[in-house]
C-alpha cells in the first residue's frame, strides 16, 4: 500500500503544477470578446445618410455595386516572391535561379500588357499564419487572437458577421470547391459546394486536381455570383518539400495556367482576386510571424480598366484584411460589423454617380463608409467589454468626429479645394489605421492577477518539491498525510464555489482548481515547516550541489533572454557536457577514477560512507568521453530558427522522399535500416546478458519475435513512403494499401506488447530439478510485526538468494541427488528490464512518426541513455538497507537530454516547427471528424523526447543493476558434502543481490521512488516557472508573441507529458514489484508444502 500512496502523493504534486499553469495561462492568453452583431443595407453605419447616388439603385446597398460577380482563387501559403518575376541580375553578379521565381508568368505578362486592368499587392498577414486564421480575417475582416491558433486542428463555425454571411442574406449564389475548412466555417452557406480533405500535407494533388475538374464548368455554366477554389497544392508541397524543391515549380506553373484559364473566361462584371492567406519559411512551414511568413500575394484583374494609374515599380503593401471592406463596397453590401480593415482606395476611383464626382470625392465617399462602420464597432465593442484603451479610443472618436463633419461640410459644397479633399481622405485613413492598431495592442490585453497567482501557485509547487525531496527518505515521513491535504483542498473548493453561487457571480473551474490547489498545498507546508523544516538549518533545504545549482540557475535565466530561447538547440548541449564533466570531476574528487588519496574531497552530494570504486578508472572515462561524442553527435541534427537566417539545417531532418537522386536516397536508406537494426539488436543483446531472454513468459516471446516484426513493418513502410511517387501506376493502389496497413500494423504490435508486459511483468527462467539436501535454512526467522506482506519483504531477498545458490549447484554438479526445488535465473534485473522493454516498444511506433534519418537519433538516444546511466551508476554507492537516493546531478542530466532529444529530432518551440505530416502517419486519407486522432499523433511526434525519458525510474534501479559488475571471487566447487559443511559461512561469496535489494528495504525503496519523482518534477517545474515568469515580466516585449509565448506553451505542454509519463513509469515499477511479490508468495506455499 505504501507505493500506492507514493504514486498518489505524485499525482496530487502533478495537480498543483497543473493548477498553476491553467491559471496563468487563462490570464496569459486570452480570447476576445466575439459580437454577434450583424451589418444589413437597412441600417445605415452612422448617422450621416448615405451619398446620393447610393440609394434606390439595383444591388446598391450603402453603395452602387461596381461587380455583379467574383471569382476568389485561394492559393494556399503563396508567399508574395512567387507571384515575382525572374529578376535581371547586375552585371559582373551571377544569376539568381530558384526554382519558384518566374513561374506565375501571366501575372507580370498582365501587368506589362494590361496595366490599367491588374494590380499586384504586397498582402500583410497578422499573426498567427495558419490557415484558418487567416480565412476568419479573410472574410471577416477582424484580427483572430494568439490562442486561437489552436483551434487550426478544429475549426468550428464563424459567429461574427461576414462577407459570406452578407452574399447568402442578399441572395447571391456562393459555389465553392477545395479545402473542406470551409464546410465547417460557414456550414450549408453554399449554393454548391466540392469539398476535398486538407490535412494531409503529403498529397500535393488531390485537391487541386478536384478543383480543376468542376472549376471551368462551373464557371462557363453561370450559375453562380460568387466563386471560391481554395488550392492547397503550393502549401502541401512547402510542407513536404520545402519552396525550393522541383516540385515547387510544378504546382505554381500548374497555378498559372489555371490563371490563364481563368481570365480568358472572365466577362467584364466580374473581378478576379488571387490571393495568398499567408506565406511560409525557408523550410516551407507557416503558423508564426516571420517576414516570409506574413508577405503573401494579392493580385485583381478585371477585363475592363480597373485602376486609374500605372503600377508602381514597388508594389504597394496592404493589410490582407483591407480586402474585407473592399470587396464589400465593390459588389454592393454592407461591410461586415466587426471589420476592421480599411479600404483600398485605388479601387474606388472611377465610380461613376449620378453626381459629378472627382477621383478624390470617390475615395472619400468608400474610407467614409469604411470609417462609420469601424466607429460603429468600436462603440458597440467597448459597451460589451473594457478591453479597448479609453483614452486612444476617446482620441479616435474626435478624430472621426472632425473627419466625418469635414466630410459632410464637403458634401454640402463640392466646389471646394481638392487639398481640402485630400486632408479629408487623410484624417479618415488616419482614423482607420489607428483603429486598427488599438485593437492589435488592446486584444493583447492581460490578467496580471491570474498571471501573478499562476506564477506563485508555480513557485509554491516548486518548494514544495524541494522540500518534500528532502523529507522523502526520513523515517517520519507522512506518505498519507496527502489525503488530508486534499480534503482540504476539496473543503476550500465548497465553500469558495458556495460563497460565488450566493453572490450570483459565474463559477469558473480554472480559478475553482487553483483554490484547490491553494487550499491542499498550504495545511501540508505548515504542517512540514513546523515538524521538520524548523528544526533544519536553511543549508538542508537547499540540497542541491553548488555546481549543479549554477547549472540550473544559468538555464533558468536563459528563459528570460529571446536569444538565449532560440539559441537553446545550442546551449543545451553545452550545458549537459558541462554537467558530464561535472561528473567525471566528481568520481576523480571520490577516488573512482584514481586511487584514492590521502586527502579525501568530499562528494557533491548527501554524504554517504566510502566505497571501493565500482569500476576502473579507463572505464568511466571512457564512458565520459563516449556521452560526449553522442552529444557532439546528436547536435548535427538540428533545425534552425527563422531568426538566424545565417544558420542551415541539417538536411537529414527530412524526408527521403524529398531527395532527389535515387543513389544518395537508397545510401540513405540503408544507413536508416541499420540503425533500426542496431538499435534493435542493442536492446536485444541488454536483455540477453541480463538473462531476461530466456524465460517462456509472454512478454518475453513478443521481444524475441514481435520486435523483429515491428522493425521489419517499420523498415517496409520506410521503402514505400521515400518510392511512392516513382512507383509504377499498376502498384500505386498496392503501395496506398500497405502505407495504411504497416503503420497500423506497427502500433498495434507495439499496444500488444505493452498490454503482455503489464500483464506478466516478470521476465525470468524458473527451472525445477533435484537440488542439494536442505542442510542450511532457507530463510532466516523475521523478527518484525507480525504483518505478512513485511514478512513477504523480508524472505524474497533471501528466497531469492538460495535460488541461486540451488541453481549455480545445478550447472557445475553432474549428478546430484536431493528433494525438487525452484531456481529463478537473473531475477535481479526484473525492474530494469521491464522499464527497457517498455520504453523499447514505445520507440519504434514513435519512430514510425518521425522522418526516416531521425532513427538515427533514436540509436543515438539510447546510447547516450545508456552511458549516462553507466557513469552515474559509477559514481553512486549502495547502501546496505538504505536509504537509496538518486543525486541532482543524474536528474538534472536526465532532464537536459530530453530537451536536447527534443531538438536533435527536428523541433522547435515555435508553431511553424510542427511536423504536421505525422497525423497522416497510417492515415493517408484523413480521419473524417475525428479531431483528437490526428492531434494525438502530432502532439506524439512532438514530444516523443518528453515519453521516452519519462523512464527515469532507471536512474534509481540502475546502480543496483551494475552491482553484478564488481570484482567476484570465483567461487570453488566442493568435492564432497563434508567439505561443504566445514567450509566457514562467511568464506562463500555471495552473489549479487542487484535489484533485489531493494526488497530487501520496502519502505527505503517507497521513499526512494518518491524521492526521485521529486526532484525530476522540481527539475521541469523551475523550467515552466522560468517560462511563465519571462512571459509574465516581458508581457510588452517585441518579441513576446513569436519567442516567449510559443516557449511557454510548449514548456507547459511538455511539462504535462513528462510528468504523466512519470507516473507511467513509476506505475510500471509498482506492477512489477507487485508481480513479484505474488510470485514469491507462491513460492512460500510451496515451500510449507
Amino acid at each position: 500500500m505504501q507505493k500506492i500512496s507514493v504514486l498518489l502523493f505524485l499525482a496530487w504534486v502533478c495537480f498543483l503544477f497543473y493548477a498553476g499553469i491553467s491559471l496563468f495561462t487563462s490570464g496569459f492568453l486570452l480570447t476576445r470578446l466575439e459580437l454577434t452583431n450583424h451589418s444589413s443595407c437597412q441600417e445605415p453605419p452612422g448617422p450621416e445618410p448615405l451619398p446620393l447616388g447610393h440609394r434606390g439603385e439595383p444591388g446598391a446597398c450603402w453603395m452602387a455595386s461596381r461587380f455583379s460577380r467574383v471569382v476568389l482563387v485561394l492559393i494556399d501559403a503563396l508567399r508574395f516572391d512567387f507571384a515575382q518575376p525572374q529578376s535581371s541580375h547586375m552585371p559582373g553578379e551571377p544569376p539568381v535561379s530558384l526554382p519558384f521565381l518566374g513561374k506565375l508568368s501571366s501575372l507580370q505578362r498582365i501587368l506589362e500588357i494590361q496595366p490599367h486592368r491588374g494590380r499586384l499587392y504586397r498582402s500583410q498577414v497578422d499573426p498567427p499564419t495558419t490557415t484558418m486564421q487567416r480565412l476568419k480575417a479573410l472574410t471577416t475582416g477582424s484580427l483572430p487572437t494568439f490562442i486561437d491558433a489552436g483551434s487550426n486542428f478544429a475549426s468550428h463555425a464563424i459567429v461574427e458577421d461576414n462577407l459570406i454571411k452578407q452574399l447568402t442574406s442578399a441572395g447571391r449564389r456562393v459555389v465553392f470547391m477545395g479545402d473542406d475548412t470551409w464546410k465547417d466555417l460557414f456550414p450549408g452557406a453554399f449554393s454548391q459546394a466540392f469539398f476535398f480533405p486538407s490535412f494531409n500535407v503529403r498529397d500535393l494533388h488531390t485537391v487541386d486536381n478536384g478543383i480543376l475538374e468542376h472549376l471551368y464548368p462551373t464557371m462557363d455554366s453561370r450559375e453562380w455570383d460568387v466563386l471560391i477554389a481554395h488550392f492547397l497544392g503550393v502549401d502541401h508541397c512547402g510542407h513536404k518539400h520545402g519552396p525550393h524543391h522541383p516540385e515547387m515549380a510544378k504546382k505554381l506553373s500548374q497555378m498559372d495556367h489555371v490563371i490563364q484559364g481563368l481570365v480568358e473566361r472572365l466577362e467584364n462584371d466580374t473581378l478576379l482576386v488571387v490571393a495568398g492567406d499567408h506565406g511560409m519559411t525557408m523550410n516551407g512551414d507557416h503558423g508564426g510571424d516571420s517576414e516570409l511568413e506574413v508577405s503573401a500575394a494579392l493580385f485583381l484583374y478585371s477585363p475592363t480598366a480597373l485602376f486609374p494609374s500605372v503600377p508602381p515599380e514597388e508594389p504597394e503593401v496592404v493589410p490582407q484584411v483591407s480586402l474585407v471592406p473592399t470587396l464589400a463596397l465593390l459588389l454592393g453590401l454592407p461591410i461586415p460589423f466587426g471589420n476592421i480593415g480599411e479600404v483600398m482606395t485605388e479601387l474606388f476611383s472611377g465610380i461613376k454617380d449620378s453626381q459629378p464626382h472627382t477621383s478624390a470625392m470617390a475615395q472619400a465617399s468608400a474610407l467614409h463608409l469604411n470609417a462609420q462602420q469601424v466607429s460603429r464597432f468600436l462603440h458597440t465593442y467597448s459597451a460589451a467589454t473594457q478591453d479597448l484603451q479609453v483614452k486612444e479610443l476617446q482620441r479616435l472618436q474626435s478624430l472621426f468626429s472632425k473627419a466625418s463633419a469635414d466630410y459632410q461640410r464637403f458634401l454640402q459644397s463640392p466646389q471646394g479645394a481638392e487639398a481640402a479633399l485630400q486632408a479629408v481622405i487623410a484624417e479618415l485613413q488616419q482614423f482607420l489605421r489607428g483603429a486598427r492598431a488599438m485593437c492589435i495592442e488592446s486584444w493583447a490585453q492581460f490578467s496580471l492577477v491570474r498571471m501573478a497567482g499562476g506564477a506563485t501557485l508555480l513557485a509554491a509547487a516548486c518548494f514544495f518539491c524541494l522540500l518534500a525531496s528532502q523529507w522523502a527518505t526520513s523515517q517520519g515521513f507522512p506518505f498519507h498525510s496527502h489525503r488530508v491535504s486534499v480534503a482540504w483542498g476539496l473543503a476550500g473548493t465548497i465553500i469558495y464555489a458556495g460563497l460565488l453561487a450566493t453572490a450570483g457571480l459565474k463559477l469558473d473551474p480554472v480559478v475553482l482548481g487553483a483554490v484547490a490547489a491553494v487550499g491542499s498545498l498550504l495545511p501540508f507546508l505548515w504542517k512540514a515547516w513546523a515538524g521538520w523544516g524548523a528544526r533544519r538549518p536553511l543549508a538542508a533545504l537547499l540540497p542541491i550541489p553548488g555546481p549543479v545549482l549554477l547549472l540550473l540557475l544559468i538555464r533558468w535565466a536563459a528563459f528570460f533572454s529571446d536569444s538565449f530561447v532560440i539559441a537553446e538547440a545550442r546551449a543545451t548541449p553545452f550545458l549537459l557536457g558541462s554537467l558530464i564533466l561535472l561528473l567525471v570531476a566528481q568520481l576523480h574528487w571520490e577516488g573512482q577514477l584514481l586511487p584514492p588519496k590521502l586527502l579525501a574531497i568530499p562528494r557533491l552530494g548527501p554524504s554517504t560512507p566510502a566505497v571501493p570504486p565500482r569500476h576502473n578508472g579507463m572505464h568511466a572515462l571512457g564512458l565520459g568521453v563516449g556521452l560526449l561524442l553522442c552529444t557532439r553527435l546528436a547536435g548535427l541534427f538540428h533545425r534552425c530558427p527563422e531568426e538566424t537566417p545565417a544558420c542551415h539545417s541539417s538536411p537529414w531532418l527530412s524526408p527521403l522522399a524529398s531527395m532527389v537522386g535515387g543513389r544518395a536516397k537508397n545510401l540513405w536508406y540503408g544507413a536508416c535500416v541499420g540503425a533500426l537494426v542496431a538499435l534493435l539488436a542493442s536492446v536485444r543483446l541488454w536483455l540477453r546478458r541480463y538473462g531476461n531472454l530466456k524465460s517462456p513468459e509472454p512478454p518475453v516471446l513478443f521481444v524475441r519475435w514481435g520486435l523483429p516484426l515491428m522493425a521489419l513493418g517499420i523498415a517496409a513502410y520506410w521503402a514505400l513512403a521515400s518510392g511512392a511517387d516513382e512507383a509504377p501506376p499498376r502498384l500505386r493502389a498496392l503501395v496506398a494499401g500497405a502505407s495504411v496497413v504497416l503503420p497500423r500494423a506497427v502500433a498495434g504490435l507495439a499496444a500488444s506488447g505493452l498490454m503482455l508486459l503489464l500483464w506478466r511483468p516478470v521476465t525470468v527462467l524458473v527451472k525445477a530439478g533435484m537440488g542439494a539436501p536442505r542442510t542450511r535454512t532457507v530463510l532466516t526467522p523475521f523478527l518484525g510485526p507480525p504483518t505478512s506482506q513485511a514478512d513477504l519483504d523480508f524472505v524474497a531477498p533471501q528466497i531469492y538468494r538460495h535460488m541461486q545458490e540451488v541453481f549455480r549447484g545445478q550447472l557445475e554438479r553432474n549428478n546430484s541427488q536431493g528433494p525438487l526445488t525452484v531456481a529463478a535465473y537473473q531475477l535481479g534485473s526484473v525492474y530494469s528490464a521491464a522499464m527497457v522493454t517498455a520504453l523499447t516498444l514505445l520507440a519504434f511506433p514513435l519512430l514510425l512518426l518521425h522522418a526516416e534519418r531521425v532513427s538515427l537519433v533514436f540509436l543515438l538516444l539510447f546510447l547516450q541513455s545508456f552511458l549516462l546511466l553507466h557513469l552515474l551508476a559509477a559514481g553512486i554507492p549502495i547502501t546496505t538497507p538504505g536509504p537509496f537516493t538518486v543525486p541532482w546531478q543524474a536528474v538534472s542530466a536526465w532532464a537536459l537530454m530530453a530537451t536536447q532529444t527534443f531538438y536533435s529530432t527536428g523541433h522547435q518551440p515555435v508553431f511553424p516547427a510542427i511536423h504536421w505530416h505525422a497525423a497522416f502517419i497510417g492515415f493517408p486519407e484523413g480521419h473524417g471528424s475525428s479531431i483528437w486522432l490526428p492531434a494525438f499523433l502530432v502532439g506524439a511526434n512532438t514530444f516523443a523526447s518528453h515519453l521516452l525519458f519519462a523512464g527515469c525510474p532507471l536512474l534509481l534501479l540502475w546502480p543496483f543493476l551494475c552491482e553484478s559488475h564488481g570484482p567476484q571471487k570465483r567461487r570453488q566447487t566442493p568435492r564432497n558434502e563434508a567439505e561443504t559443511r566445514v567450509r566457514p559461512e562467511e568464506e562463500e561469496e555471495e552473489e549479487p543481490l542487484m535489484e533485489m535489494r531493494l526488497r530487501n528495504a520496502p519502505h527505503h525503496f517507497s521513499a526512494a521512488l518518491l524521492q526521485l519523482g521529486l526532484k525530476y518534477l522540481f527539475v521541469l517545474g523551475v523550467q515552466i516557472l522560468a517560462c511563465a515568469l519571462a512571459a509574465f515580466i516581458l508581457r510588452r516585449h517585441l518579441m513576446v508573441w513569436k519567442v516567449f509565448a510559443p516557449k511557454f506553451i510548449f514548456e507547459a505542454v511538455g511539462f504535462i507529458v513528462s510528468s504523466v509519463g512519470l507516473l507511467l513509469g513509476i506505475a510500471l515499477v509498482m506492477r512489477v514489484d507487485g508481480a513479484v511479490s505474488s510470485w514469491f508468495k507462491q513460492l512460500v506455499l510451496a515451500q510449507q508444502r
